[in-house]
């Protein structure tokens, strides 16, 4: 039994039939209630999706990665072959329509209980300037190996989908879903190839050293600093992450309009 609806149709007994608020109306305030709780997400999804500021960013990204691998091409002075690892979801793919949809339908897609339909059924985005550098360290014959917790049970679903967006090298075998830890998954490639970046969106993209809590990640990536644009390459997302629930610090001043 839904709680909250027992406790609508009790308060509209308690106020009789000609009382101030039906049981109907009470649930419509609620719903009206929780949709604007969630639509605290609404201006990253807006920043994220819509802004030409995250699309400048992205491509930014994607010329350093260029940059980057030609300059690890260009130093290379043996035969072993080389990799890069890179995420699929708000760095090669552009999953916020999943996002809006859920927020607009009062629903909080951090519970993450939509995503496996949207596997099957949905139809990201390409990150600007994603498929052209991935067609470029194809060009190179750099191995790309696609690290994502998308859900192996959804393996076959997420092959088409990038299929569908014609992504190089898109295999069975360079395609490494959720099960093993990230970490177990990079030791695959390292077993064989020399990795020479990692691109993703969050910290443990990169490193089983941003596991932790928020104020460490923070100091790893001071200690870390170096690596960031260099064999790292960070993409923004300003939709979700373990840094959604921190604490704003905000100026002390008495508040004055003037």
């Amino acid at each position: 039994m839904n709680r909250n609806v027992n406790r609508f149709a009790l308060s509209a007994l308690i106020l009789g039939v000609g009382g101030v608020m039906s049981a109907g109306a009470m649930a419509q305030e609620s719903s009206s209630e929780q949709a604007c709780e969630l639509d605290q997400y609404a201006m990253g999804l807006r920043y994220h999706q819509q802004s030409a500021e995250v699309a400048a960013l992205q491509r930014q990204g994607y010329a350093l990665a260029t940059y980057r691998l030609k300059d690890r091409l260009a130093e290379r002075d043996d035969e072993t072959p080389l990799a890069i690892i890179t995420d699929l979801d708000e760095t090669v793919i552009d999953n916020s329509a999943l996002l809006v949809r859920d927020m607009q339908a009062c629903h909080d897609f951090t519970s993450w209980d939509t995503w496996k339909h949207w596997e099957r059924e949905g139809e990201p985005r390409l990150i600007p300037g994603a498929k052209e550098f991935l067609e470029f360290a194809d060009e190179q014959d750099v191995a790309i190996f696609y690290v994502s917790d998308r859900y192996e049970e959804n393996k076959a679903a997420t092959l088409d989908t990038l299929n569908a967006l014609a992504l190089p090298q898109v295999s069975d075998e360079h395609v490494l879903l959720l099960g093993p830890p990230k970490s177990e998954r990079r030791q695959q490639v390292t077993d064989d190839y020399t990795l020479v970046m990692q691109l993703g969106d969050t910290l443990h993209d990169f490193s089983e050293l941003f596991t932790s809590e928020l104020d460490e990640q923070r100091r790893q990536v001071e200690e870390n600093a170096e690596r960031f644009g260099d064999d790292w390459i960070m993409f923004p997302n300003a939709t979700y992450g373990s840094w959604s629930d921190a604490e704003l610090d905000a100026w002390q001043a008495p508040f004055e309009e003037q």
